[in-house]
């Protein structure tokens, strides 16, 4: 399933392009590693690979926690008008509800969907990290080589593509034939990347002539693959119960230590982000306290059904994103809310300038209210013709026809000037 959904990921548009700059990253770090420090190991490398892009994310990650910490501020005016406005459906309502909720944030220099937009950013480049690290022979030219060697004595077996869509086709690849082309070697070298040792053992039933050559190959990967003892091409899942089969405490303890790290991390990480106040009768409070316990409690099942090098990434990245909240919590912690305010209100006067309206006009019309302009309006004719006006009206109600309307208003006037008289 991995294998598939790596593969659809690639190759949509924007990713599929942030996927290659990625992968050439994955790659560029591979060769200084080797060629500087004789290091081939694909942990090391996932791990810089990791803490290179989210320092990379660090403004993005900055600017979202801004808002967060601005919307701890905002929210309760926010739940205010809501509670407001509760129940009212009808257009007028939802216009003056919307009105009130725009004035609190232009008050406070930022805009609903300020949080959101920096997600936005982030979230092609997490797609297109999936792609890099579950298929590494895609992307690193170091380690496709180790891999081609085998795959060229398959491609020279007769009837291979039968024999290597039945393997991949099953656990642990489970890439389908009807996805995948299994007569490209590219397919083949990410089918054995897959490979787990009994699903080499199965390739050399299959396959007896390669009993030589897929030894030297799971020698060079396993060199490439171990990671403080912990084969990161494998499931987690797999290496517990071959270790709980053998009875080994060190085997359990390999096994489980990345998924029990990638859960931790990963609630560490949710814990120590600034969280905007929310009204606790407020749906979505309840659900941001479930996501704090769901998402670390989903990386534990991860990290034991993926491979342990996923794992290892899900692990690194929570690890580097509570490094980065630490030192960002401690930055914003010198920033009072007043000084982001004017910060923020200086940004939006700046972006409203750029599309042709100042600061100060756009003040000047918010203060102008409707009966302002009403009053001018009112007051557009002079005080000498609104008197002639007066008089004119005066004169004909004077001569006005017996049984007209006009006749009939001099009446009324002249009954209720009598009585006020008495």
């Amino acid at each position: 399933m991995q294998g598939v959904l790596a593969s659809g990921y690639a190759d949509w548009p924007i990713i599929h392009q942030i996927a290659w700059l990625l992968g050439k990253l994955m790659d560029g770090i591979y060769n200084v590693m080797d060629g500087l420090f004789g290091i081939q190991n694909i942990g090391v490398c996932i791990i810089i690979f990791t803490i290179i892009i989210y320092t990379l994310m660090i403004p993005l990650t900055i600017k979202q926690q801004k808002w967060s910490k601005m919307s701890s501020v905002m929210n309760p005016e926010i739940q205010k008008i809501q509670k407001k406005y509760a129940g009212k459906r009808d257009q007028a309502s939802m216009l003056k509800q919307q009105e009130e909720m725009q004035i609190v944030y232009e008050k406070y220099g930022t805009s609903p969907t300020g949080g959101c937009l920096p997600m936005l950013i982030q979230m092609p480049i997490l797609f297109a990290l999936y792609p890099v690290i579950s298929n590494i022979p895609n992307y690193v030219e170091g380690v496709k080589n180790v891999y081609m060697p085998v795959v060229n004595q398959i491609m020279a077996t007769d009837g291979f593509q039968k024999i290597m869509e039945g393997i991949g086709s099953a656990k642990p690849v489970l890439m389908s034939p009807q996805s995948f082309d299994y007569s490209q070697a590219e397919t083949l070298v990410n089918v054995l990347y897959k490979f787990q040792d009994s699903t080499w053992t199965t390739l050399v039933d299959k396959m007896p002539s390669l009993e030589g050559i897929v030894a030297n190959t799971t020698q060079a990967m396993g060199h490439l693959n171990s990671f403080l003892g912990i084969n990161i091409g494998e499931t987690p899942m797999t290496m517990f119960m071959t270790a709980l089969a053998d009875f080994s405490i060190v085997g359990i303890i390999l096994a489980v230590i990345i998924p029990v790290l990638a859960g931790l991390t990963q609630f560490i990480s949710v814990k120590l982000q600034p969280q905007p106040a929310t009204d606790q009768e407020n749906p979505m409070a309840s659900s941001m306290k479930m996501m704090t316990y769901t998402m670390p409690l989903f990386s534990v099942f991860l990290g034991f059904t993926l491979p342990a090098g996923l794992g290892l990434y899900w692990a690194v990245s929570a690890i580097v994103r509570c490094v980065q909240q630490l030192a960002i919590n401690k930055y914003l912690s010198k920033k009072s809310t007043e000084e982001m305010i004017a910060e923020n209100q200086k940004k939006a006067a700046k972006k409203r300038e750029k599309k042709g309206t100042s600061a100060n006009e756009i003040n000047k019309m918010a203060t102008t209210s409707t009966k302002n302009v009403t009053a001018a309006k009112k007051s557009s004719i002079s005080e000498d013709e609104r008197k002639q006006k007066l008089e004119k009206a005066a004169e004909y109600s004077k001569n006005a026809k017996e049984g007209s309307l006009a006749s009939k208003a001099n009446l009324v006037s002249r009954y209720n000037s009598s009585n006020s008289k008495k």
